[in-house]
């Protein structure tokens, strides 16, 4: 038993922004780019390294998105999104879909999956998810979906994002 009373709350952190940044960089992730179809019918999608699998039973992954993101109200309103996770042949697509001007669905080939979702040609794995909760936390919104649908491309090496630049797959 211990004589010392749990904190209420967490102490100010003593790192700047930018230093949590650096830090957080540190961990390598996949990429993926998160589509949609919005309520009017148009388009959405942004590349994302937020993801993360929640559950097996149900099949349930997680993706978090700032709140002051411009396609914050198509994922908040609609019914379904669908992840694409991408292949290393893809970084190019990253790109196009990170950019903060521009069509991002410009020649970017892709068929229907829920709810009207973009598959992207070439992913490396797919979830089309049905938009199951959100939780409001600092300064972004947890995504948690329930997947319906998931395919992957056999032999596929994924994209890798670290330290502020895309890597490709070099096993040990």
């Amino acid at each position: 038993m211990s004589s010392h009373p749990s904190p209420q709350h967490a102490v100010p952190p003593n790192f700047s922004s930018a230093e949590f940044r650096l830090a957080l960089g540190m961990f390598a992730t996949g990429v993926t780019i998160v589509t949609a179809r919005a309520p009017d019918g148009s388009l959405v999608g942004l590349t994302a390294n937020s993801f993360n699998s929640v559950s097996l039973s149900p099949p349930l992954v997680l993706w978090s998105l700032a709140r002051t993101a411009g396609s914050m109200a198509a994922f908040s309103t609609g019914s379904h999104y669908a992840i694409n996770i991408l292949g290393a042949d893809q970084q190019a697509l990253a790109r196009q879909f990170a950019a903060r001007e521009g069509d991002r669905y410009a020649g970017v080939a892709f068929t229907t999956g829920a709810g009207g979702a973009p598959l992207l040609e070439g992913a490396a794995a797919t979830f089309e998810c049905f938009n199951r909760s959100r939780y409001e936390e600092g300064d972004h919104v947890i995504f948690v979906g329930e997947v319906e649908c998931c395919s992957h491309r056999q032999g596929a090496a994924p994209l890798l994002f670290h330290g502020g630049r895309f890597y490709t797959e070099h096993p040990l």
